[in-house]
């Protein structure tokens, strides 16, 4: 799986006005950080996941958005992440509103 450049590009122009967006390649895919708070990851199969946290849990469990879940030592793990709504692909106000969600609990995840 190779990282998705173009979403990466995308995600970076729906949220230039709020600041720059930076990332760094892992496992795959990439940490997505806006001027240097994560709050999203890409992953190498091309999907997008915003930052989360108890504080945001009911918004994205309201717009059914699924836990980031994984296989770890042949059991289910998760960790705080989002599958981004499909709207986010294709509208920037959607973008910069999942997106907030995602930075707000970046910050308090950082502080």
């Amino acid at each position: 799986m190779t990282l998705d450049r173009g979403l990466v590009v995308w995600v970076a122009e729906a949220m230039a006005p709020l600041g720059k967006v930076t990332h760094r390649r892992m496992m795959g895919g990439a940490a997505l950080y806006l001027d240097g708070v994560i709050f999203a990851l890409v992953t190498g199969d091309g999907a997008l996941w915003f930052k989360a946290d108890a504080a945001s849990d009911a918004a994205w469990d309201a717009a059914g958005c699924e836990r980031f879940r994984y296989a770890r030592a042949g059991r289910s793990a998760s960790i705080n992440y989002r599958r981004a709504p499909e709207d986010v692909h294709d509208v920037a106000d959607a973008m910069r509103q999942w997106a907030m969600l995602g930075l707000a609990a970046g910050r308090r995840a950082a502080g």
